[in-house]
Order: C-alpha cells, then sequence, then structure tokens
C-alpha cells in the first residue's frame, strides 16, 4: 500500500472544488492526456469517468468510478484500466490550520498489479503520487480564492 501526503496551501474546500469537477481530473491525475464524465453526475456514488492513456505508440482507456464520497474530506476511486486491473485510490483532505492536508492511498485490487504487488510497485506509485499531489497542489493554489477563505 502507497500513501503519501501534501499540504496544499488552500482551505479544505478548495481542494474539494477540484476534485469534484471531473472536467478537471486529467489536470493533476498523472497518467491521462484525456478525461471525460461518463456516468452520473461526479462525484456521486457510482459515477464514472472515463480517460485515455499513452503507452508509447498505444492508447489505453479505462474508466474511474467512485465508490465512496464524502463532501468535503474523503473521496475514493476505483480505476479500472482494463487488462492492467484495478486499483483503489483514497483521497483524504484534512484541515491544517487555514489549509489543507491531502493524503492519497493507492493499492492495486485486480489483475496484474495485484497479482505482483510488492515494495518496488509500491515504491512506483509513491513516485507517482509525489507527481500527481503535487500537481493537485499547482491546480488548486492557482484557482482564485473563494470570499470564505479570505474571511
Amino acid at each position: 500500500m502507497a500513501v503519501r501526503h501534501q499540504l496544499i496551501k488552500r482551505h479544505p474546500d478548495a481542494v474539494w472544488a477540484v476534485l469534484a469537477d471531473g472536467r478537471r481530473y486529467q489536470e493533476w491525475v498523472v497518467g491521462p492526456y484525456r478525461s471525460r464524465p461518463c456516468e452520473g453526475d461526479w462525484p456521486e456514488l457510482g459515477s464514472t469517468l472515463s480517460y485515455s492513456v499513452h503507452l508509447g505508440p498505444w492508447t489505453l482507456t479505462g474508466r474511474t468510478v467512485v465508490r465512496r464520497c464524502e463532501p468535503p474530506w474523503e473521496l475514493e476511486l476505483e480505476v479500472d484500466s482494463g487488462a492492467l486491473g484495478t486499483a483503489r485510490i483514497a483521497v483524504e483532505i484534512r484541515p491544517w490550520g487555514d489549509h489543507s492536508l491531502v493524503i492519497m492511498d493507492e493499492h492495486p485490487l485486480q489483475g496484474p498489479g495485484g497479482l505482483v504487488h510488492n515494495t518496488v510497485l509500491d515504491a512506483l506509485f509513491q513516485l507517482r503520487h509525489r507527481r500527481m499531489l503535487s500537481r493537485l497542489a499547482k491546480v488548486v493554489e492557482s484557482c482564485p480564492r473563494q470570499p470564505s477563505e479570505t474571511a
């Protein structure tokens, strides 16, 4: 299991606003170059996004399903990458003074990733999470502040 955290210098509501916008998924998630809301009203339970990833000359498609949603604190997703298998990604947002502590936890569920899950795979997840959380911070911190954040 790979767990990583990032301090984002914005209120938890600002972090949630980005996570709750399915059109912004490819801006902070590492891998997809294109994503779009597919079924349901993101991030309601059971709603989905479809995404595309380039791997060399191949383009893979997949979908992400909301498995748990507790606004504005928790979002749990199941990423289905077809032949590569599925993974659980949990994002927790904690108030941290005037900022947010975002904790990301990912582990494979099914498929090749689940069969060969080991410390090497966790190390790769850690590298991916470092980049993903950095991207999330950049997206959130570049959004205009809401009146509730300046009070």
